[in-house]
Order: C-alpha cells, then structure tokens, then sequence
C-alpha cells in the first residue's frame, strides 16, 4: 500500500547519520520513493554514494546545482515530497528552522515544502537541554512540526542521557503510519489541534526512601496519547513514574510530583485546543519531609497531610476556548460523582469507571467506562481494551466540538 508514495529525507551533520542509511534501505524495500538531501556536514559521516546506491535516487547536497534547467531543484523536492523526515535534526538544523534561515540546500528545501515534516532529533544531553535548543524546539511545535523523541543513554560523546536518535525502526513505524493514513484516507479530526493530556501516578515524598502513591500505571493516559496521536494531534503527555515506554511521535514531560505535575500542565495550558487528565495525581502530601531516612522508633508514627493543588479545578477556572476532560476512578454511585465533578470543575466532559469491578481497575489492560458530557448525553461502554477505549474517548470529543462549535 505504501508503493509509490514520496519521503524525502534530509539528512544532517551528526553521528546518528549511518541510522539514516538503514531507514532509507527499510523504505525502499517496502516501495516507497526515497529521494536523499544532505549537509556538507553530513557527508564528513556518510558518502552521498551510500545514500544514492540505497535509494537508487541522486543524493541532493548543493543548492546551487541545477541539472534540469526546466526547474529549481529545492523548490522541486519541496513539492514532490509527501513526507519529510529530518534524520539526524542536530541543534545547528533545528535552530535554522526556528530562526527561518535558509542557507543550504536542506534548509531551503524544508522552508519551502508543505509537506508534514518530522525531526528526529540527536545530540549531546547537555546541548539537547540547552535552553536555546529547548526553545527552538517549541517554536517548531507551535509551527507544526513533529518531533520524533530518542531515548536516553550511552552517546557517542560518552556521555549518558537524552540525545540518542530514535532508532530507525521506529521511524519507519512513524512514517509507515503517516503514509498509511495517507493512502486509506483514514480521517484526522484533530489534525492542527494541540492536546495535552497527564498520565501515571505521581510520587509524595517522606524521605529519602519512602513516598505516598497510587496503584495508577498510566496504561489509560498512554493509550490516550497514542489515540490523539493517531487523530493527527500535536500531543504533549505529562507523565508521573511508569515503566511505559513513551508512545512514538509524542512530546512526553516527565513528572514526580502533584506540584511539578501542576507546574507543567500549567505551562502549556494557554496555548492547548484540548486537555486530558487522566493521570491520578495525589490529594495530599506529607506536611513534613525529611531529608535522612527517618528511623524507626517505638510507638507508633502518624504523617500530618496537606492538601495539594487541584490542576482540574484550577484548569476549569482558567478555561477560556479549551475543551476540557476529566476521570472519575470511582468504587460507588459514579455516575453520580462524575457529573458533580463535571459541574463543579467545569468539565466538557468525564470519563467515568468503577475501579472495583474486574475489568475496570487500575493496572489491567482494559476498561469499563461511561462518558459523560456537559450538552447532556451520556454513552455507556462494554469491556473494551484500553486503546479502544481510548479511541471512543478521543471519537466523544470531537462529537462534542462537532455540537457545539456554531
């Protein structure tokens, strides 16, 4: 089904370039078209040859090199492309794209196409945390562009964290899916739109090796994302601690506590079309911690609790044009609970379950939900598994934008 259909790649000065090699060669062998532009930094890592032999397209590498006299051949490739994806996007390209410079051959062309662009980013930890870099990597998001996120560890540079290069199998899955959406004209009803959603629990400490949690596993907000992605999105997910992997092409903020989790949410929360919070974040916390270990001693102990901010409660006083969704994990009376929670938190709408009921609590793989929306319907669900429930979530959404947009 992906035969014929038109990836561009541009490929930038980083080590992860050889990545970019076996991505082109997994392309191809499946029928897609690979057409290969480079940077003259790029080619210190990998020949043009290599990328040419693989793709069995020339290789793109000078702006001012025209072989066709009948047309420009970076706007060209702009308007061939159907997807473009920039593998390694090293902090030099990603800061031209923020700043619109245009000064080599990949730059022009990616400024120029409109075609949906994915950056697979690669550095060292400590420039990818660089607040420049962080700043133009929003830029872009704000833009449009999607970023497919690597995972932390050993770097070429010998240092250890986030930088490493998603690997090329998954961004094969990243374009095989876009393209795929392409051909069988599967629908994005929330193409354009920004969506944040929180998942996974979050962690109150006492002391070095003690905290107060929940039995969350995040499996429900992950699936969410992973919906939302699929929808077409520009998703953020606010975790707390899982051991989920992160879902592919999500920009994913990792949390601890109710207070960074409230921070973060905040922070992107003017510029969201949709927020989702399914994450099950504490209600109090210790009013005292403590920085040793606290030994154990006779009698017993009691922890003094204080209350926590209310994201949902603060998000629902802020809202201005933001639909804006909620869970009720209840044991008793829960569609009663959820509509007052609905009404009291101005909800659009809420997500409701019995955790008690097998098939419906937390750490399974699937749910029982009923969601409940602020127009009045309410619609009942079987056990399903938690991305179809995730799906019906993500489909009650935009039924409800659909009713009451004038």
């Amino acid at each position: 089904m992906l035969k014929g259909k038109k990836v561009l790649l541009a490929v930038s000065g980083g080590i992860a370039a050889y990545k970019a090699c076996t991505l082109t060669s997994k392309l191809v062998q499946v029928g897609v078209e690979v057409k290969v532009m480079m940077s003259e930094s790029a080619k210190e890592f990998v020949t043009p040859l290599t990328f040419q032999a693989l793709s069995r397209n020339p290789v793109y590498d000078w702006t001012f090199h025209e072989p066709d006299p009948t047309k420009i051949a970076h706007i060209d490739l702009a308007d061939w492309a159907d997807l473009v994806m920039v593998a390694p996007a090293t902090a030099n390209v990603i800061g031209k794209l923020a700043n619109g410079i245009a000064d080599d051959m990949v730059t022009t062309t990616l400024l120029a196409t409109k075609a949906d662009i994915y950056l697979a980013p690669a550095m060292n930890v400590n420039m990818y945390q660089h607040p420049a870099v962080q700043k133009n990597i929003a830029t872009l998001k704000d833009y449009g562009y999607s970023f497919v996120e690597g995972e932390s560890g050993y770097l070429a540079c010998g240092w250890t964290g986030k930088g490493r290069m998603a690997e090329p199998e998954s961004l094969f899955e990243v374009i095989e899916h876009a393209l795929l959406e392409d051909v069988t004209g599967s629908k994005q009803p929330l193409k354009g739109k920004k969506v944040v959603i929180t998942a996974g629990p979050t962690q109150e400490k006492i002391d070095p090796v003690r905290y107060f949690t929940n039995h969350s596993t995040g499996k429900m907000g992950y699936a969410v994302a992973r919906a939302a992605k699929q929808a077409g999105a520009a998703v953020t997910l606010i975790s707390g601690p899982t051991q989920l992997p992160e879902p592919t092409g999500v920009d994913v903020v990792h949390v601890t506590t109710a207070e960074e989790m409230f921070n973060a949410v905040m922070s992107v929360y003017p510029n969201a079309d949709i927020v989702i919070k399914s994450a099950a974040v504490a209600d109090y916390r210790p009013k005292e911690t403590f920085d040793q270990k606290r030994k154990k001693q006779p009698g017993q102990w009691g922890v003094e609790m204080e209350r926590t901010k209310d994201i949902l409660h603060t998000l629902g006083e802020r809202k201005a044009s933001q639909i804006l969704v909620g869970f009720a994990a209840e044991s008793e009376h829960v569609e009663d609970y959820a509509m007052q929670k609905l009404e009291k938190k101005n909800l659009d709408l809420i997500v409701a379950n019995n955790i008690t009921t097998p098939g419906a609590g937390f750490k399974g793989d699937t749910n029982i939900v009923t969601i409940l929306s602020k127009d009045g319907l309410t619609k009942r669900y079987d056990q399903q598994s938690k991305d179809e429930v995730a799906s019906r979530i993500i489909d009650e959404i935009v039924s409800y934008t659909e009713r009451n947009t004038p």
